[in-house]
């Protein structure tokens, strides 16, 4: 059986945890808009709040994971054609947190634009958005890592943000099968000097793990 999800100093403490859980699902209940979208470093919003960003390689299920964790169909929609989009989209969450929905990286057919981009707009967001509180990275739990996740962790270690891990698509495997994808996604985090420690695991199609992200970004809502 998968371990019990941890958020913070809740991970301890039953009531804790569930005032976390209710906060989270009181932060994502509230009105998400889309209200920005960046190409260029010197387009981005002016910081207004706390920021998470969502980053994954393309078809990780990014744009499915918002809209689960925003109760909406339609907030994020993926693109038809994988590694096309190239800019920074901006969702206003109740006005206490936004979201920031990065573009995709490792499709095999991106233009080497598209790659240059994570080398030069993302990095330079990365490392200079003081809002930023979190970056969390997406790694599909049916497949192993591949070489550009590791590229990407190894540039938010030189961006100095932290990432926290996060499986999706896991109804995809038996539940033994899990247990090991986690614990190879812990041990993963534990290489990485941004790495947050508590991976997370979550499926759009069944919620498993939602509520319990929802309830991590909450917390950094608050900070």
């Amino acid at each position: 059986m998968v371990e019990a999800p941890r958020f913070g100093a809740a991970a301890e403490d039953p009531d804790a945890a569930a005032a976390a859980l209710e906060a989270g699902r009181k932060l994502f209940a509230a009105e998400c808009r889309f209200f920005y979208a960046a190409q260029r470093l010197d387009q981005l919003p002016a910081v207004a709040g706390p920021e998470i960003a969502f980053a994954g390689r393309s078809n990780v299920g990014k744009s499915s994971l918002l809209n689960a964790l925003t109760g909406r169909k339609t907030l994020a929609r993926a693109s038809s054609e994988p590694g096309r989009t190239r800019q920074l989209n901006f969702f206003d969450l109740g006005g206490r947190l936004t979201l920031v929905d990065m573009p995709g990286y490792g499709y095999a057919r991106a233009s080497k634009d598209i790659k240059a981009d994570w080398q030069g707009l993302m990095f330079e967001y990365l490392r200079g958005r003081p809002s930023l509180r979190r970056v969390v990275l997406l790694l599909d739990a049916r497949i192993e890592v591949k070489a550009a996740d590791e590229q990407v962790m190894e540039l938010l270690d030189r961006a100095a943000v932290t990432f926290q891990i996060v499986l999706t698509k896991t109804d995809g495997l038996k539940p033994p099968a899990l247990v090991r994808k986690q614990a190879e996604a812990e041990r993963l985090a534990r290489s990485h000097a941004a790495a947050f420690p508590v991976v997370l695991a979550t499926s759009s199609e069944t919620g498993e793990g939602i509520p319990a992200l929802r309830a991590e970004l909450a917390a950094l809502a608050e900070g």
